[in-house]
């Protein structure tokens, strides 16, 4: 009997021992399986621009890659919304060498009559949706079409966190006025145009055969010939003014500029980063295609390699609740280390659909598809 219930024990024994090595078998194919899965996708991954596409003007080819998208781990600047860092695969497409300028949105408005946001009649009862429940209606003299534009007045800051120190909402400034009716852009051919809510961004993208980049994509043209830069330029802070139109001094209220400008500066005024793209980091904002979730690289899965990426499915913003907003990158001139520090790659902000300030603006990129669909 006792021979017996040895034998048992042991013929369980190996049955255990069986079970855990055909797991582990399962288990080391299963991985095989998806580093094959992997290696695939890389193949297919779309490098190098075919030669028999032509470069569209005013756009450089964005080579495919794979590269660390997020914080990066020396970045004394990341938030937590930049985090974790994980690795990307990107394919190959064309970007704008900078963001769309003035003459550039005039043009497309002069073809097509297109009224922007910041141009139209308020609607109270659509914009009242995404207000919190039971908020006043401000008086009909306030409600006019208009537009958000940095307090250049500020003289002191109470709090920190209280934006509306700086920041007025200007009756009348919409892109023709970027600082309210009595300015204009005459003579700003080459600046970026601004106050562009999301709609009138993707309303150019339409007309030009165009659209606004991923986040991803965005950051791998910022990256340029690197994989896991801070910057546009590489990883040294102390090179920031010679490459960015960003503040210098005590924001909001004094700025040296070191740099050459106090507040927004024309395209290419700063030097390009390694494949040819200005202006990147500073001078306006750069809407994208994403959404905006503070939660949304938590939630992926960056135990391998994550292959063109649209972003969120749903977006959330804890400091706006009641509206959906776009991810935008870049910084602009407003930025500096004690604010928003948002001069980085990996940075980023959440802007409302249908809100315009005098420093966002966008650029706009293309796929070989898109161009061959045109042709």
């Amino acid at each position: 009997m006792k021979n017996k219930i040895v034998l048992q024990n042991t013929l369980l024994i190996l049955l255990l021992f069986a079970f855990v090595a055909c797991d582990n078998d399962k288990k080391a194919q299963q991985n095989r399986e998806k580093s094959v899965e992997t290696e695939k996708k890389k193949q297919q991954l779309i490098i190098e621009k075919l030669n028999t596409v032509t470069t569209p003007e005013g756009m450089v080819w964005v080579n495919g890659k794979t590269f660390t998208q997020g914080a990066k781990t020396n970045d004394q600047f990341a938030m937590m919304r930049e985090k974790p860092a994980h690795q990307v695969s990107v394919d190959g497409f064309f970007i704008d060498i900078t963001e769309v300028t003035n003459k550039q949105y005039k043009a497309f408005v002069d073809a097509t009559n297109y009224v922007t946001i910041a141009e139209r009649p308020i609607d109270w009862e659509e914009m009242k949706k995404e207000l919190p429940e039971g908020t006043r209606k401000p008086h009909d003299s306030i409600l006019q079409p208009g537009s958000l534009i940095f307090n250049k007045n500020a003289k002191a800051v109470v709090n920190m966190a209280n934006y509306s120190q700086w920041w007025t909402w200007k009756i009348g400034a919409n892109w023709k006025h970027p600082e309210g009716p009595n300015s204009s852009i005459k003579g700003k051919d080459n600046f970026p145009v601004v106050h562009i809510a999301l709609e009138d961004a993707q309303a150019y993208c339409k007309w030009a055969n165009r659209r606004l980049p991923t986040e991803a994509e965005w950051e791998s043209a910022a990256q340029g010939k690197n994989a896991d830069a801070i910057f546009t330029w590489g990883n040294n802070p102390k090179n920031l003014n010679d490459n960015a139109n960003t503040w210098q001094g005590v924001f909001p209220i004094k700025n040296n500029s070191e740099d050459g400008f106090s507040f927004i500066s024309p395209v290419k005024s700063y030097p390009p980063n390694s494949i040819g793209v200005y202006d990147m980091i500073g001078n306006v904002w750069e809407l994208t295609s994403d959404v905006f979730n503070v939660n949304y690289y938590n939630q992926l899965d960056i135990s391998s390699v994550i292959t063109n990426p649209n972003g969120a499915t749903q977006g959330y913003n804890p400091d706006n609740p009641y509206q959906e907003e776009n991810v935008m990158k870049g910084g602009s001139f407003l930025c500096h280390d004690s604010y928003c520090a948002s001069f980085r790659i990996s940075a980023k902000m959440g802007v409302s659909k249908d809100s315009g300030s005098d420093h966002v603006g966008f650029r706009t990129v293309a796929t070989t598809e898109m161009l061959s669909k045109k042709e």
